[in-house]
């Protein structure tokens, strides 16, 4: 049997190690706080909670304007109420139009 004696012997091994344990030290950092790590997946996965927030929020904005747009059809529009409430928001009254206050 050979027996090895030396600085060589083991060191050539613990600089193996030492190389192994750093490669695999970066590649777990990398893979928990990297560009592509767990900690981005968490920051992608909160905006795109914020952005479908958003986008849920303006639909319903889009929808509402739509019903209020959808009520400005010459079909949908009553012309008798519209005078009347435009009247009432401007306070005017037609020259010919008798007006009776009651106090």
């Amino acid at each position: 049997m050979v027996v090895r004696r030396g600085l060589r012997a083991w060191l050539a091994p613990l600089a193996l190690y030492c190389l192994a344990f750093a490669a695999a030290g970066f590649f777990v950092k990398q893979a928990e706080q990297g560009q592509r790590g767990l900690d981005a997946k968490k920051e992608l996965g909160q905006e795109e909670d914020r952005i479908l927030a958003e986008y849920r929020k303006l639909q319903r904005e889009r929808g509402d304007w739509e019903r209020k747009v959808a009520l400005f059809r010459a079909d949908a529009l009553d012309k008798d109420l519209l005078d009347e409430r435009v009247r009432r928001v401007l306070n005017r009254v037609h020259r010919d139009e008798v007006v009776i206050v009651n106090r």
